[in-house]
């Protein structure tokens, strides 16, 4: 499923993702002053990661098909894995730290989201662009 065209075409992602973690891992004394739980954003990073490339490979999947209703499926179904998983922790994360629930972190996840969410859109826009009967 993830072969060498995939991964060229998700070097945006890949590079934000390392780039981010990076920061997040060199900068843990500014992210405590700020009030914000590093373990939280590292997390939350990895996730949206993991589930922005499982959308991806469902949407690049079902490009290849001749029905156009198979992409906008797919599209659909990237979305709803994406909103599941990220309520699915969320509703871990509030109940395991009912007291303790770090907000920046949490905005900053909200922020991540949206930011994966972008790269993926305008991947698959650039490639929608490129095939001939789209």
């Amino acid at each position: 499923m993830m072969n060498r065209s995939n991964l060229v075409l998700l070097r945006p992602m890949l590079l934000f993702f390392i780039v981010l973690n990076g920061l997040f891992i060199v900068g843990r004394n500014t992210l405590a002053e700020w009030g914000i739980d590093q373990s939280v954003v590292i997390v939350g990073n990895l996730l949206l990661f993991s589930v922005n490339i499982i959308s991806f490979l469902l949407s690049r999947r079902a490009m290849n098909s001749d029905n156009p209703n198979v992409f906008v499926r797919a599209m659909y179904a990237g979305f709803m894995i994406k909103l599941f998983v990220c309520v699915a922790v969320a509703f871990i994360y509030f109940t395991s730290f009912k007291k303790n629930i770090n907000k920046p972190a949490l905005f900053i996840c909200m922020g991540l989201y949206i930011v994966y969410t972008v790269i993926e859109i305008s991947i698959l826009t650039k490639l929608l662009r490129k095939k001939k009967n789209a």
